[in-house]
């Protein structure tokens, strides 16, 4: 009997140690079939985006393409009061970035999207030519005789949110013409067809040496909410969420804030 104890213990001592490897190797095997299993992103989406966000969402769209090799991101660049009648109209799309909140519950009502979220927030801004010809300073001069001013549409969120900046100011102006969307009453400012156009801050500033900007005072300013979200009939709803997620996650914002955009 005396014999036996040493032959138990190294019996024993073999089993726990076999058992301390089997444990250690369990989890590693359970994160490989964890890591294996995640849904892989591919193919197409088509991003219906605001006019205003051409520039931000065409950068963070080839990052989003540069982080999913097997997706490509397609964009339809509109005013979003257009976009989203596109959209109850049947036209294939898989996410919706609006700058009107007004312009997504349109959506939103009909059953094309469940919910969607703010992103960015954006300000109005005048731009003039370069040489600045009718000496703009301020939004006052926006109302002066023989000023050609350009704007959105009413039904435009720039439109819309332009006319809240002079019912702050308490203003009534002649515009020369009425454009479809932003980048619309930008090029008409950047071509010296217009003497001043009201648009985005955002605008201005991808406009660069095109045009000059002329602040709008805080006090009768005016802004914009942006809300973003991927769509029912999208016909592929796994690469639209994340194309969403990639928009509402710390990459997009840099994008989002570098182009001059804030919170919302």
């Amino acid at each position: 009997m005396r014999r036996t104890a040493p032959a138990f213990a190294l019996i024993a001592a073999a089993v726990l140690a076999l058992a301390a490897c089997g444990s250690s190797s369990t989890p590693a095997a359970t994160t490989g079939a964890g890591a294996s299993s995640a849904p892989s992103i591919t193919g197409t989406i088509t991003v219906f985006a605001a006019s205003s966000l051409k520039e931000a969402f065409t950068a963070i769209g080839q990052q989003f393409e540069a982080a999913h090799p097997g997706v490509k991101v397609v964009f339809n660049f509109a005013a979003s009061s257009d976009l989203a009648t596109q959209i109850t109209q049947g036209a294939p799309a898989d996410v919706f970035a609006s700058a009107s909140g007004k312009n997504m519950t349109q959506v939103t009502t009909a059953g094309y999207a469940a919910a969607s979220t703010p992103f960015v927030k954006n300000t109005m801004e005048i731009a003039a030519p370069p040489a600045n010809p009718f000496k703009v300073t301020g939004v006052a001069d926006l109302a002066k005789t023989g000023i050609k001013l350009a704007l959105c549409q009413p039904q435009v969120p720039c439109g819309s949110t332009a006319a809240a900046v002079f019912t702050n100011a308490k203003l009534t102006v002649h515009p020369v013409t009425l454009e479809a969307d932003v980048k619309s009453v930008l090029a008409k400012v950047e071509l010296g067809e217009a003497d001043a156009g009201v648009v985005y801050v955002t605008d201005v500033r991808a406009a660069g040496s095109k045009v000059v900007g002329i602040p709008i005072a805080d006090g009768v300013n005016a802004s914009t909410t942006y809300p973003i979200a991927a769509l029912t009939k999208s016909t592929n709803s796994a690469a639209a969420q994340a194309f969403v997620a990639y928009v509402l996650s710390a990459g997009g914002s840099t994008v989002l804030t570098a182009d001059g955009f804030a919170k919302p």
